[in-house]
């Protein structure tokens, strides 16, 4: 379900009441109650940017700790030991 707002009332105080066509409006100013977008711009304009800060350092991070494996192996291999004199 939608949620409807008053655009003209504060929110803190609004409440509503419906006319006997059922219609819902504002029970300070008697404006028609508006819904109210599930998904606005303004949220996917700072989805957009709240990834695209993120997902390069969570790569970083994951690339940086597939290298450390790597050389822990490449360092640790028991066969490089015996051929070091």
């Amino acid at each position: 379900m939608s949620k409807l707002y008053c655009p003209f009332c504060n929110p803190k105080y609004q409440f509503s009441k419906s006319d006997s066509s059922g219609n819902l409006y504002c029970g300070l100013c008697g404006e028609h109650l508006i819904r109210k977008k599930l998904i606005s711009i303004k949220g996917i304009v700072s989805l957009i940017a709240i990834f695209s800060i993120t997902l390069p350092m969570f790569l970083i991070l994951l690339s940086s700790n597939n290298n450390k494996n790597k050389e822990y192996y490449q360092l640790n291999n028991p066969k490089d030991k015996e051929l070091i004199f």
